[in-house]
């Protein structure tokens, strides 16, 4: 094999694997996923074992589609840990678009029982969240985005009359 082949079958694998990964990032023009926690559904609640399922919704800035890999999280309600795990869900994030994805959490509350039921005793008063962890990013050569977000929920609007 001469030379000349070899250097082309060299540019066009580094091409390639430059597609695969997102050559976008490399060149600096990669805006971070905005991540939010938008919804925590309560799927089965035990004395001992409770089951959540936590929505996410991932908003994508940029002008191309992002490959996720997945999500590393860790929920905190005040300074209560409620959940804290890994999804290692696939999914697609269309250019300038935004995702929905469910994790299910099963966790046990028990020992903070006591100061949870304190907290649902004033429905209307929110509580404040405390959303943290690692996005992965790309095929290939990816890229982990941090993400750390405060907001509030107010139980009485999850609660049903």
């Amino acid at each position: 094999m001469n030379s000349q082949a070899q250097i082309i079958r060299i540019i066009s694998l580094v091409w390639i694997f430059g597609l695969l990964s997102g050559c976008s990032w490399m060149l600096g023009d990669f805006q971070s996923p905005d991540v939010k926690l938008v919804k925590v559904d309560v799927v089965k609640a035990k004395l001992l074992e409770q089951q959540f399922l936590l929505s996410f919704r991932i908003d994508n800035p940029n002008d191309f589609s992002l490959p996720v890999r997945g999500l590393r999280y860790k929920v905190k309600l005040n300074d209560v840990q409620l959940a804290e795990g890994e999804s290692s869900t696939w999914f697609t994030v269309p250019a300038n678009g935004h995702e929905t994805f469910n994790v299910p959490v099963t966790t046990n509350l028990w020992r903070h029982m006591k100061y949870i039921v304190k907290l649902l005793e004033t429905p209307e008063k929110p509580i404040r969240y405390r959303l943290e962890g690692e996005v992965m990013t790309g095929l290939l050569f990816g890229r982990s985005v941090h993400i750390a977000r405060n907001g509030e929920i107010i139980p009485g609007d999850y609660i049903p009359e």
